[in-house]
């Protein structure tokens, strides 16, 4: 295979810096009209991913009656970069005259076949001999040509609906780009700019648009269309190009990656008479339109255009998925949106066509509604028009069905439900907790609530308010009451649901303020307690023992009011004894006192952190780096810290340590029980942590711990920072320190940015989603390579590895370089199976 990590070529990007990339596509050339056949279905290129041995192409130039320039029209048939084709497979078409003028060219796939280009040669005296000889002299440039235009052709075609969507909503309603532009990212796989997003509208389109090509990330899916049969994943070069200084892009682009290569392939390869040209393929309708980077010429050399079908391979069908499996939607719903992300091209291209929604009804009855693709909305937009009066029943299974190319071709899977009358119900606790004078909050349970179209509220009089409203569970709504002018009593919650002609009703009681408080409590040794009761929000203080305490953020929680109260002075709060049936007053914004119970509970638990240690996993330092800051803890060690009581004087049997990261969301807890926990004495104790095995792989950040016991749960206290490490393998370097290095390992997402020195003068940033098993970094300058993990990019790591010095390039090994290079970064290109992706050659 062909490598794009060649020395050579690298060397020559670097000292190349004060050259501008290779020209953009955006010079018109001529349209193609192409039909495929397959048995008895045709179809326009446009719509076909891939070609199949046997199939008939149908190619007719569309040039304008003006065209002065006689081009010879010659389709030509490869078969991989090492096996010229015989020239039987090269068909000539006088585009001028004949039958090739009004008719066109039919062809056959031959078998054996893997990629099809189109000529567009200006016509000379042997021009068809001279082409079939350039073509069969070097068909592994003709092979990588067919891969790159395909490849450019594929992610062109997301940038194009991406901008155009862009460009319209900024003309038609520029507010609206904050809502659309991350859909529109999601289902076309572009890099989008948030910051962008929180400029002023009018400022947020050109924005987005900038840097246009490198906006595009690579998906998997179009890459792994152009590269079956042909030499190589096409996105090594926009990697290795990605991380020189003078291209800078910072991600991931096969766009650019395809561009350059062409670029390369072209400058190197012509003739005294023919110099060949590439033109991109652009979907216009059903016809394919060329578009040039490069005038033509009519003077020696003449340029030809060289444009690519697509492939001769197995269909490649696309990896779409529901961007979140488990909702439930409204079967009825006028406007259906089944989000689905996944496959850029089904958004881009005509390639997936005749799609359908398929419902399955609970009697077995299946009905095909019309769906399409709409980026903007991030999936496919139903039509259920034709759902009418059906009756499917109440719980639907649906599924898009539709074509890939010629092949049938099943995509995700959803659940659907059928609106009916249900038996609404608030949340427990909402029923008394509605005070008129404020907005107020409800949740709203049944079911399903994918079939809300729409909230009212209604007073006795019978007029009605709007009522704001989101879904926050499958079976829950959460609605936002604009109680502010109502009076206490009956209203009326009016639902409406799509498919059903009447809202329903659902009654409510709301209330005065009744100024319940149910009473203040805190621990010695604490500076805040908690008042709980209703309506604290008009609660300007609260004075216990001639101590006053000032109200921090109001929550509600089932029905009632929780206030924290902070004391003013902290050195007489913390020397509260316990003590109950305290009286305390509340002072309220409006100047009223009122009578409130008050507490001091007995002290919570309190200890502090001796010392810990980590213990490395077996085997010791298998991701050979060599961590700097002692508070990093690696997810796959073992944490072991000591604590010392300080209130109460002794340990308990029950107490336990929480230990959770620093939002929480994971958490687990040690115990004597669990044996997480050990006594070194009643003052003394020795706690083990395994992250790995508490939290799982995906878990990283700041731990922190407290202790608990039956009177409460103590402070949090900072514990480690918890990191995920990569395997680093190898580091093999090139004897000039001005090329790239090559890392290999497992994992290697994991790392933020690479440096060469420990000044990070210079670091190179790894993409997001990196699947790769080798990465190029650059040349350490003098000692190891250092790394910033991407859990903590705040800390430079050295590594422990010894360079691997390869031998000197040549010219005669340099196609043997590449070729094990390539098959090195293999599985960066075939995220989709990462069980195909070649092991790394030694």
């Amino acid at each position: 295979m062909i490598s794009r990590y060649a020395s050579s070529l690298l060397l020559a990007l670097l000292a190349a810096s004060a050259h501008a990339l290779p020209a953009p596509f955006d010079l018109a050339g001529p349209v193609l009209d192409v039909r495929i056949t397959r048995g008895t279905t045709t179809l326009p290129a446009s719509q076909v991913p891939n070609l199949a041995a046997g199939d008939r192409i149908w190619i007719k130039a569309d040039l304008p009656p003006t065209q002065s320039a006689h081009y010879l029209l010659v389709a030509a048939f490869l078969r991989g970069s090492t096996n010229p084709p015989p020239e039987s497979w090269f068909f000539p078409c006088k585009t001028w005259t004949g039958k090739c003028a009004t008719d066109g060219l039919t062809i056959t796939v031959p078998q054996d076949a893997q990629q099809v280009l189109v000529f567009l040669a200006p016509q000379t005296g042997g021009d068809f001999k001279t082409l079939i000889s350039s073509v069969r002299g070097r068909p592994g440039a003709f092979v990588r040509t067919s891969q790159d235009l395909n490849q450019a052709a594929l992610d062109r075609s997301r940038l194009e609906r991406y901008l155009s969507t862009i460009r319209l909503m900024n003309g038609a309603n520029p507010a609206k780009l904050a809502e659309v532009a991350p859909l529109l990212a999601r289902s076309l796989a572009i890099k989008v700019d948030e910051k962008c997003l929180d400029r002023l509208p009018e400022l947020q389109a050109p924005c987005l648009m900038m840097g246009q090509e490198s906006l595009i990330l690579n998906d998997g899916h179009s890459t792994s269309i152009v590269e079956a049969l042909t030499s190589g994943p096409g996105s090594d070069l926009a990697m290795e190009a990605s991380f020189t200084p003078q291209l800078s892009y910072g991600y991931y682009s096969p766009y650019i990656a395809s561009v350059l290569d062409i670029a390369r392939i072209f400058d190197s390869f012509g003739t005294a008479q023919y110099q060949y040209i590439p033109a991109l393929a652009s979907q216009r309708g059903d016809k394919l339109a060329l578009t040039l980077n490069t005038a033509p010429s009519f003077h020696n050399p003449k340029s030809v255009l060289v444009a690519a079908l697509p492939a001769v391979e197995t269909a490649q069908l696309p990896p779409l998925h529901a961007v979140n499996p488990t909702e439930i939607y409204c079967a009825k719903r006028t406007a259906l949106v089944l989000p689905v992300e996944g496959a850029p091209l089904v958004f881009s291209t005509g390639f997936a066509h005749d799609v359908t929604l398929n419902l399955t009804g609970a009697d077995g009855k299946t009905l095909d509604l019309p769906a399409t693709a709409d980026a903007t909305q991030g999936g496919y937009v139903v039509d259920t028009s034709g759902l009418g009066s059906t009756n499917l029943g109440d719980n639907v299974q649906g599924s898009l069905r539709g074509y890939w190319g010629f092949e049938a071709y099943q995509g995700p899977r959803f659940r659907l439900m059928n609106a009916h009358a249900k038996s609404w119900e608030l949340a427990a606790g909402d029923e008394a907790a509605l005070i008129v004078g404020r907005q107020d909050i409800v949740h709203l349970r049944a079911a399903s609530v994918s079939c809300i179209d729409s909230i009212m509220l209604k007073d006795p009089a019978g007029k009605e308010l709007k009522a704001d409203w989101k879904s926050v569970k499958p079976n829950e709504v959460e609605i936002k009451l604009p109680l502010q002018a109502a009076k206490p009593g009956a209203l009326t919650l009016m639902v409406t649901q799509y498919g059903l002609t009447e809202p329903q009703p659902v009654p409510l009681q709301v209330f005065a303020d009744a100024g319940r408080y149910d009473g203040f409590s805190m621990h010695a040794g604490d500076i805040q307690g908690t008042l709980k009761g209703s309506r604290l929000d008009e609660v300007a203080s609260l004075t216990v023992k001639n101590l006053v305490f000032l109200p921090g953020e109001l929550s509600t929680r089932a029905g009632s009011d929780e206030l924290p109260m902070v004391a003013q002075d902290a050195a007489t709060a913390v020397n509260l004894k316990p003590d109950h049936l305290i009286s305390a007053k509340v002072t309220l914004q409006d100047g009223r006192s009122l009578p409130v119970t008050a507490s001091v509970e007995a002290p919570r638990p309190r200890v502090s952190l001796i010392g810990k240690s980590v213990q490395p996993s077996v085997p010791a330092n298998d991701s050979n780096i060599q961590l700097t800051d002692a508070g990093e803890l690696p997810l796959d060690a073992t944490l072991i810290f000591s604590i010392r009581t300080l209130s109460p004087a002794a340990f308990a049997r029950d107490q336990t340590i929480d230990v959770a990261t620093g939002d929480e969301s994971s958490a687990t807890t040690l115990s004597l029980a669990n044996g997480g926990l050990t006594l070194e004495n009643t003052q003394v104790a020795v706690a083990t942590l395994n992250p790995a095995k508490a939290f799982g792989p995906s878990t990283f950040g700041p731990l922190k711990f407290r202790v608990n016991s039956k009177v409460g749960a103590g402070d949090w206290q900072p514990l480690a920072n918890l990191v995920r490490l990569p395997a680093l393998k190898e580091l093999k370097c090139p004897p000039t320190p001005e090329l790239a290095c090559k890392l290999v390992g497992t994992n290697l997402f994991l790392i933020e940015s690479v440096a060469g020195d420990p000044e990070f003068t210079h670091p190179v940033a790894v993409p997001d989603g990196f699947l790769g098993a080798a990465l190029p970094v650059p040349h350490p300058t003098a000692g190891p390579l250092y790394i910033k993990l991407r859990d903590n990019p705040q800390i430079i790591n050295p590594t422990l590895l010894t360079v691997q010095q390869l031998p000197p390039d040549d010219a005669g090994r340099t196609d043997t370089r590449r070729s094990a290079l390539r098959s090195d970064n293999q599985g960066a290109a075939a995220v989709s199976d990462p069980a195909t992706a070649s092991p790394p050659v030694p």
